[in-house]
């Protein structure tokens, strides 16, 4: 009987168990086709989603829908824009509403989402993308029944953002990492809802920024009448960074927006509450911090926010006689006053204005004072401000918890009033901006991580309405040192309008190490280099500045150049070098190109003069030369020569990408030797073409054309001449090394070996002018340091051979044709003039002429048959 009641108990559980897997196979397409209904009958947008999942075991004994990718897209006058994106969408919900008929609304329990966007968006017209609810025929939005119920007990929303932009006023605001979770009877018309929440935000009104990442919390309880959609603070506790705040009042949605009947203040009064508003980042811990004096927040809102309307609110901000200290610091900061107003009468937007009355502090004997006004914010921002103090930067990390690698120095001194309007700003109407005034930096020194300094003996700026001078900067970092001087235009445009900040400066220097003023890889403590792959180099676009620099050294790499000139022009992401001389090997270089940052890959133009430059100096130790020409190293002597470059740059290093260079090379060689020891090409040219001693080449007045690109250089064929041997020199090379060029000798016989020397001593010298010269082939292919060398001398020595053999037969046929002709004439009887000079017979002729060749030739001579003569 146990066994029997178990076995049941088994299959009931197992029955159990797989009822719980398979029943939301057969539910799952019923859920998605309510959920789809149910968006339908509400929403004028395109929704999707990827996918749904039904299951009964993560929140048993409730079952659990998840809509992944959930998305919301906007139809015009919002086309294509995301008003809602949802990673997860989970709905809790009773079993038994599975079991629902199709027309049955589902009762939903619970809501989490994660990972999601809201994407707010006010047009020109003041219309909003979130407005995309369904209207029945007569314009009221729809009342039919609804396929979902909200039923809910809690919910919960992780990892959000919200994004709200108004084109109009340019209002942009940005909540990211919203983390906020509710638990409260949805069931009930009244309720008490408890919740937690995290936020940062982040506020810019035009291209004013007002708020980076401020950190948000709030817990609160808020009473929730659903009947009148009315939210009242009960208990609660926020936080704008560490600055505590407490709300009393209430939030109630109406037909036209929202009312606002808020008010709120600082509970204690105490002087850390300013402290508190510093980001943690910044101010470190606030633990034994001594306080003196107070500060406080107090404000309110109460009014309609709607299209046309904003509540009317005023915020209040003071801090009187307060000071402050750090534990671990020696110097306090004191007699703080703070006295600013943020306020709103009308309930206009444009009518906000911010009046900063007071802002002043002291460390030891020196005070700084400020005071400002912002009013007209939403249309044409009017600023007014004043800046009057002096501030020893020593002394500010010895008062602050400033974190810096190494001590800061120097005397800041400012007495600047300054007052415009945004729009004569971006309009360049400097008659509306009125400023005035001095700053100066004096004794600076500064030492970044990587152990560089900066030292400003003295830096003066003036201000005026359209430009800001710099009277006079004088530094001095590493082995540098600059003096400069210049304007900047159009200053506030580029602080507040984001605009190209122009201008025009003049440097001088009597040494300047361009390493001074790199950057290097950031380096851990630990003394190893990152694996961190360093970002591409861009050139500001915000730039459009001149710089005309005299430069008496200038130390860069390994080449000292001596009186530097020229012009940098900074515009559109690119850097122009105008008329850029400068004294280096012996000669002058004159520079002239660009480099711009403006596409995916960097690119440069350079075209270089070169006049009499030291070869061997020029081509060892630049780089680029090097690879053009390697060979010339070893030429010593002088080079006036004409370079143009093209190609695109390495996005980190600003090194030429060899592989893209293009451009041409004129040059011209003046008193030039060869230093063939120091080759291994001209070593190895040298034993396979022993007429030449490759040293004593001549180069001098040498002419050369090369061409460069698809990473070879093709040297276009030029002649050289070595004693009385022509020769023609072209081919390409490799940026890689490799080569391959043609060699032309336009040899005289007379070097082409002893074999050869012993045949022509043969020749009378008449015989051996007439010698033709021999072309002579040679290859070289290879690289420069492990040359192939082949050449075509043996079949010129053996084309020799056969001339020489040939002219000898010639010469010998010529002789014996003489001793001939001598010997017929003296067996011819005299007077016979009848008879001509040749024998009786061609039988005699033919016999005589045999026995004379082979008398030349050294061989015996037969006895003449008189018999057969008549």
């Amino acid at each position: 009987m146990l066994k029997t009641i178990l076995k049941i108990i088994g299959a009931l559980i197992i029955l159990f168990l797989v009822a719980l897997f398979t029943i939301p196979y057969f539910f799952k397409d019923q859920i998605k086709a309510k959920i789809v209904e149910a968006i339908n009958e509400k929403v004028d947008a395109r929704v999707a989603f990827s996918d749904v999942d039904l299951s009964l075991i993560k929140s048993f004994p409730s079952a659990n829908v998840m809509l992944k990718q959930l998305v919301v897209i906007n139809k015009a006058p919002f086309e294509g824009d995301t008003l809602v994106f949802l990673g997860e969408l989970d709905l809790k919900m009773s079993i038994k509403e599975l079991f629902k008929d199709k027309n049955e609304p589902l009762t939903i329990d619970a809501i989490t989402s994660k990972n999601g966007l809201i994407n707010i968006i006010f047009n020109k017209d003041g219309l909003g993308n979130y407005d995309i609810a369904l209207k029945n025929k007569e314009g009221k939005k729809g009342s039919k029944s609804n396929p979902l119920s909200l039923k809910i007990k809690n919910y919960n929303v992780e990892n959000f953002k919200f994004r709200y932009f108004d084109e109009k006023s340019k209002i942009k605001m940005e909540i990211d990492s919203i983390n906020h979770e509710g638990i409260g009877d949805f069931t009930k018309q009244k309720l008490d809802l408890v919740t937690q929440s995290t936020a940062k935000i982040t506020l810019d009104l035009g291209k004013v920024n007002y708020m980076k990442d401020i950190s948000l919390t709030l817990d609160a309880v808020l009473g929730i009448d659903l009947a009148k959609s009315q939210y009242t603070f009960k208990e609660n506790k926020a936080l704008i960074n560490q600055l505590p705040l407490e709300f009393d009042g209430f939030i109630q949605m109406v037909e036209t927006g929202q009312v606002y009947d808020l008010k709120f203040k600082t509970p204690t009064s105490s002087f850390k509450n300013f402290l508190a508003v510093i980001p943690a980042a910044y101010a470190a811990s606030l633990n034994n911090v001594k306080t003196t004096g107070d500060f406080t927040v107090v404000g309110f809102a109460k009014g309609l926010y709607s299209d046309t309307s904003v509540p009317k609110f005023n915020i209040e901000i003071a801090s009187k006689n307060a000071s402050f200290k750090y534990p671990d610091l020696p110097k306090t900061v004191q007699n703080i006053i703070i006295d600013t107003k943020i306020v709103n009468e009308t309930g206009i937007l444009n009518d906000t204005y911010v009046n900063v009355d007071q802002l002043s502090f002291q460390i030891d004997q020196d005070v700084f004072n400020a005071k400002a006004t912002i009013s007209n914010i939403t249309q044409n921002a009017i600023v007014a401000a004043v800046l009057k103090g002096t501030i020893n930067l020593a002394n500010v990390s010895k008062a602050y918890p400033i974190k810096l690698d190494k001590p800061l120095s120097g005397i800041l001194k400012a007495d600047v009033t300054t007052k415009f309007d945004m729009q004569s700003v971006e309009k360049s109407q400097y008659e509306n901006i009125n400023n005035a005034g001095t700053m100066s930096l004096s004794s600076f020194n500064y030492v970044d991580e990587n152990g560089k300094g900066m030292n400003i003996s003295t830096a003066l700026v003036e201000f005026n309405p359209s430009q800001v001078n710099l009277k006079q900067l004088n530094a001095t970092t590493g082995k540098s040192d600059i003096s400069v001087t210049g304007v900047l235009e159009n200053f506030y445009g580029f602080i507040f309008r984001n605009q190209e900040l122009k201008g025009n400066f003049y440097m001088d220097s009597k040494q300047l190490a361009v390493d001074d003023f790199m950057t290097t890889g950031e380096t851990p403590k630990n003394g190893t280099s990152t694996a961190k792959k360093p970002d591409a180099m861009k050139i500001p676009a915000f730039l459009n500045c001149t710089l005309t620099a005299n430069a008496t050294t200038v130390l860069y790499d390994n080449l000292t150049l001596k009186d530097v000139s020229g012009k940098l022009i900074v515009k559109d992401e690119k850097v122009t070098l105008e008329n850029v001389k400068t004294s280096i090997f012996g000669g002058t270089i004159g520079v002239n190109g660009a480099v711009s940052t403006k596409g995916k890959t960097p690119v440069f133009t350079m075209d270089l003069e070169l006049n009499q430059v030291d070869i061997a100096q020029s081509f060892t130790q630049l780089d680029m030369l090097k690879k053009i020409a390697p060979i010339a190293g070893i030429i010593n002597g002088r080079l006036n020569s004409n370079i143009k470059l093209n190609g695109n740059l390495d996005a980190t290093e600003f090194t030429p990408d060899l592989k893209t260079l293009t451009g041409d090379l004129l040059g011209q060689l003046l008193s030039t030797t060869v230093n063939a020891s120091n080759s291994t090409l001209l070593t190895a040219l040298g034993s396979n073409l022993k007429f030449i001693d490759v040293s004593k080449i001549n180069l001098n007045d040498l002419k050369a054309a090369i061409t460069f690109k698809d990473g070879k250089v093709n040297v276009k064929p030029f002649d050289i001449k070595y004693k009385d041997i022509k020769a023609t020199v072209g081919g390409t090379h490799g940026f890689d090394q490799s080569m391959n060029y043609n060699l032309k000798f336009d040899v005289p016989a007379k070097y082409l070996g002893s074999e050869a020397n012993a045949l022509i001593a043969k020749l009378s010298a008449a015989d051996a002018a007439k010698l033709e010269s021999f072309p002579i082939n040679a290859v070289l292919s290879g690289n420069f340091t492990n040359p192939k060398i082949t050449t075509d001398i043996n079949t010129a020595v053996t084309k020799l051979t056969t001339q020489l053999v040939n002219q000898q037969k010639e010469r010998l046929v010529k002789q014996g044709t003489s001793a001939l002709t001598d010997y017929i004439n003296k067996n011819t009887k005299p007077g016979d003039t009848t008879k001509t000079a040749t024998p009786t017979t061609k039988e005699e002729v033919k016999a005589k002429a045999t026995d004379l060749l082979n008398g030349l030739f050294n061989k015996k001579k037969k006895v003449i048959d008189t018999t057969k003569v008549n």
